[in-house]
């Protein structure tokens, strides 16, 4: 350390900028996405490590959560609006620097981030990018075509922000078939497809709006809902099990199965989705066990997180690949991004053993009257080395505010 007189003596001389490189740089984490997982690691790591340097990177001005979001889009009960705060001041108020930019590349042998804004050095890189949206799955490889869905009937799945335009689209709409599709699995947060496929029959039923909801979806319906969508809201809900999306047409608002061709008045439509752009060209994707070819989302250790191919790097969030023979991924949801931002931070922080992620999701499974559903996940190793997950769900009639008292509680780790 300078003492107080030497300091003053240096500035007043002019050499106190001579002496500061003689000191050892602050190492430097930089944190890619703002979601759940990466603001917990930032917020982890400034706790933890106050002589690291911590820089989060969005291209976004504000995060926005998908949390009680599918009640919200109907005018459910008392469903608050999703939440917003803005990067810099939640950037302020924990003590790191955020910069507003696009990441557009990473140059991992000189430890670099590529950024709109310019290059930003890192001794260690934590991604967690989030999913884009494969368009080309659906035969809509031309960028015009995509934008156009994007535009009419996008299902709002990649960023919150765009929910409050997919409300304005919902109250607009009149009558007719209003159609949704459900991604094929892996997709982030399983169960909200089917909550906004309730929601929405709910909604289509209260409010008298002629028409019905087309359900298209490749996976097995979820046992929760099986009631609700099947029985309950029957003269409002059409579903198709098993149906895998083949193509799309938006002009003539027409959506291609293996079965059939199904016309929509009204769309809410999600493509198959995989780890954000970032990753690929950075040779982070994970490729397929059987053809080689990349699988779609990151490679990265089961229990450290930290990318198999760069020590440097942790992937973290929905853009994580598999990490078990014996269930796939973990759940890609906010709460268990957000637990895996603290375990990163913990290592970097303190090189501590990493621990395994846990997670609870809430979401609604009956309306009129209402019924709650909490998913707890957790994880443990097999004396085999081979990574196990238990899952546990508990039903409650006339849920009252438990959803949104966990929200509120998990902002609070780190907005």
């Amino acid at each position: 350390m300078i003492s107080t007189v030497r300091r003053r003596l240096l500035f007043a001389s002019g050499l106190l900028s001579l002496y500061r490189p003689l000191r050892a740089a602050v190492r430097q984490v930089v944190v890619v996405g703002g979601g759940w997982g990466g603001l917990a690691a930032a917020a982890q790591l400034r706790q933890q490590a106050p002589d690291i340097g911590v820089t989060l990177v969005d291209r976004h001005a504000a995060f926005h959560s998908f949390a009680l979001g599918n009640r919200w889009l109907v005018d459910h009960g008392q469903a608050p609006a999703p939440m917003r705060r803005d990067y810099a001041a939640v950037a302020a108020a924990r003590g790191y620097r955020f910069v507003q930019a696009e990441a557009i590349g990473i140059d991992r042998s000189g430890q670099r981030l590529m950024t709109s804004a310019g290059a930003l050095p890192y001794d260690w890189l934590v991604l967690s990018p989030g999913i884009r949206e494969d368009y080309s799955a659906w035969q809509l490889s031309d960028p015009a075509a995509a934008d156009l869905l994007k535009k009419r009937f996008s299902g709002a799945m990649v960023h919150a922000g765009d929910l409050p335009a997919l409300k304005a689209r919902l109250q607009a709409f009149t009558g007719g078939d209003l159609l949704l599709n459900i991604p094929p699995l892996p997709y982030r947060c399983p169960p909200a497809p089917y909550e906004r496929a309730l929601l929405l029959a709910w909604w289509l039923k209260t409010q008298r709006i002629p028409g019905r909801l087309i359900i298209v979806d490749p996976n097995p319906l979820m046992p929760v809902f099986r009631h609700a969508l099947l029985e309950r809201f029957r003269d409002q809900v059409t579903y198709l099990d098993h149906a895998r999306v083949r193509s799309v047409d938006p002009e003539r608002g027409t959506l291609s199965t293996d079965i059939d061709d199904i016309r929509f008045d009204m769309a809410l439509l999600s493509p198959p989705q995989q780890a954000a752009g970032l990753l690929w060209p950075a040779g982070l994707i994970r490729a397929d066990g059987n053809t080689g070819a990349p699988d779609g989302w990151a490679a990265q250790n089961a229990l450290d997180l930290r990318s198999p191919g760069d020590e440097r790097i942790f992937i973290i969030g929905d853009a994580a690949g598999v990490v078990s023979p014996l269930f796939g991924h973990y759940p890609k949801t906010g709460h268990v991004a957000s637990r895996m931002g603290a375990i990163v931070a913990g290592q970097i922080a303190g090189q501590r053993a990493p621990m395994l992620p846990e997670g609870v999701c809430h979401l609604l499974s009956g309306v009129d009257p209402d019924a709650g559903t909490r998913i707890e996940t957790s994880y443990r190793l097999r004396s085999d080395g081979f990574l196990l997950q238990e899952v546990r769900q508990v039903s409650r009639q006339n849920p009252v505010g438990e959803d949104v008292a966990w929200a509120a509680g998990q902002y609070a780790g780190f907005l």
